[in-house]
């Protein structure tokens, strides 16, 4: 799947080198799909790694299935290989989303992706090395 478009909720602060994404609505598979292939255009783009912020807070629901968060983050974490290291702070909503958050912080440790969970923007800010204002909404 190709996306040239910028999907709903997402930001590239260059300067900072990081990607924040705040998806609203139901998270699925098509939604995740989009956001991955947009990812892999815009760092060929920047020809370097950013970090990145998931701010969950605004999903409604969910419709996704484990095997499917299983095999998005195995291709992650095999996408990243020999790559430079970064890091991913995600913010969960609900404990819903913070249990296909765990599977893939899960798949992906000890790979070049850091996914690390955070229950507010302070915290995740200190662990980017970004100001907190440039994370919240």
């Amino acid at each position: 799947m190709r996306v040239t478009t910028k999907p709903p909720g997402f930001e590239c602060l260059e300067d900072a080198k990081l990607f924040i994404w705040r998806p609203r609505g139901v998270l699925s598979e098509a939604v995740l799909n989009k956001i991955l292939a947009y990812l892999v255009l815009q760092e060929g783009r920047f020809g370097r790694s950013f970090d990145r912020l998931t701010d969950l807070t605004s999903i409604d629901a969910v419709d996704l299935t484990f095997k499917y968060v299983f095999h998005f983050a195995l291709y992650r974490r095999l996408s990243r290989i020999g790559r430079e290291p970064l890091k991913s702070a995600i913010l969960p909503a609900s404990p819903e989303l913070a249990r296909y958050v765990k599977l893939h912080a899960l798949i992906t440790d000890r790979s070049p992706l850091k996914v690390k969970i955070f229950q507010d923007y302070e915290a995740a800010a200190k662990w980017l090395d970004v100001s907190v204002g440039l994370l919240k909404p």
